[in-house]
Order: structure tokens, then sequence, then C-alpha cells
């Protein structure tokens, strides 16, 4: 079964249809990997960009400063008073962890700021993302 309809007739009607054609000089590139990530690193890139991060500002997250551990029964915990020593499993001068979400992301040293205590991070824990 042949069509009477030319090549040139199907051309003009793609045309009076709104569809594109693209002249035979501009030939359509294959994609490369990451092509489609271009234009949104470059907007990346911007200025603006910090701006764009005050969305997760106001995002809670829970941080964690664990000194050490220790393993009690409950009836020793009951009979604690006030004064009393509870023994970690850390001597004094070890690094501490720092905890975010219940994720280890770095160890410190406890600090005194203006007569209150705070964190100084030493070391960071880059941790696999396949682990997680």
């Amino acid at each position: 079964m042949s069509n009477d309809r030319g090549e040139d007739q199907v051309q003009s009607d793609a045309e009076n249809q709104g569809g594109d054609i693209l002249p035979e000089s501009e030939e359509q590139k294959p994609l490369k990997d990451g092509d489609f990530l271009d234009p949104l690193m470059e907007e990346m890139d911007t200025p603006n960009s910090g701006r764009d991060l005050e969305s997760v500002y106001d995002i809670p997250i829970k941080v964690s400063a664990v000194l050490g551990n220790a393993r009690l029964k409950v009836k020793d915990v009951m009979k604690m008073r006030k004064g009393d020593v509870v023994e970690l499993d850390r001597a004094v001068g070890d690094a501490i962890d720092i905890w975010v979400n219940n994720r280890l992301v770095a160890r410190g040293e406890v600090v005194v700021v203006e007569e209150r205590l705070g964190i100084t991070m030493t070391e960071i824990i880059k941790t696999d993302k396949a682990q997680a």
C-alpha cells in the first residue's frame, strides 16, 4: 500500500499543526552522562545558592555528646543519691563522641566557654554510605 502524500506534504502538515521540525543542519546530539545536570549545577553556583539552603535551616536535628557509657542494674540506679559517682568506660582526656540523629559524625574534647561547657571537634568521622 503506497502513500500518495509526499515527504514535503508531511513536513508542511507538521508545521501547520505546530510540530517542531528541526532544520537538516541542526542534528540532535546524543546526551552524555551528566548533561541534564549541567544547568542545575550552574544554577547552584550562583550567589543566591546560600539563600536556597534557608529552607532546611528550620529542620530539627538531635545532637548528642557522649562522654562515656556505663551499665547499671535498675536496683543500683534506684539506690543512687546526690553526689554518687558513676564510673564511665573512658579515661579522663579521651575524646568524646558527637552524634547527630543517632549517627556518629565526629569526636572532640570538652572545653569551658564563658563558664559553660562546650565541645571542640577534633576529628570528623567519614562514614561509607554503603554502611549506612
